[in-house]
């Protein structure tokens, strides 16, 4: 038996698990915001309840108990992890990071009431909040004060500020163009 040893994962792994996740999340929540209902067989009541009732209620979310908000992201990841948890020893960096991906996701709704949530919270998720780790309350808050139809990434708001970096970067592309033309 040759077992050979799986350091940490290194912070670019690390990263792009975290951002893969953040993508996840925007997407989801754009779906179901947009093109889902309540009334879908199966996933309607489990899973696209919890986004409307948030619009309507945003602090509904904050007297939800650990179950019923983890619950269902749970259910979705369980397998992947388990799966990669017995693989552990033999995965590749990209599985690695898939694997922070899927962890990641599965505390995303966690995440989202952390960021509902406005008092109470231990000190350190108002540090990870500072630091951007998580989804920070003021973040997420505009896309409850923008009628919910920007800011859906939910895990924790990067996807957001890369789009404002690429939108400012192709502004100053756009920018540069016309004025060298001119």
């Amino acid at each position: 038996l040759s077992l050979h040893y799986q350091p940490l994962l290194p912070p670019p792994q690390l990263l792009m698990g975290i951002v893969m996740a953040d993508f996840a999340s925007g997407m989801v929540h754009w779906g179901a915001d947009t093109w889902s209902s309540v009334d879908i067989p199966v996933f309607g009541k489990p899973f696209i309840r919890p986004f409307r009732e948030n619009h309507i209620d945003p602090t509904a979310i904050t007297r939800h108990n650990f179950i019923e908000i983890n619950g269902n992201n749970c259910m979705l990841t369980i397998l992947p992890l388990a799966h990669m948890a017995y693989k552990h020893i033999y995965l590749s960096e990209q599985q690695l990071t898939l694997c922070l991906c899927w962890q990641s996701v599965t505390l995303t709704n966690q995440i989202h009431k952390w960021s509902h949530s406005y008092f109470g919270l231990p000190r350190w998720v108002m540090l990870l909040q500072d630091c951007h780790l998580v989804l920070p309350q003021k973040h997420h808050r505009i896309q409850h004060v923008s009628n919910h139809e920007t800011y859906y990434c939910i895990t924790t708001g990067t996807i957001r500020y890369c789009a404002d970096v690429y939108h400012s970067l192709i502004s100053l592309q756009v920018l540069y163009t016309t004025l060298y033309i001119i």
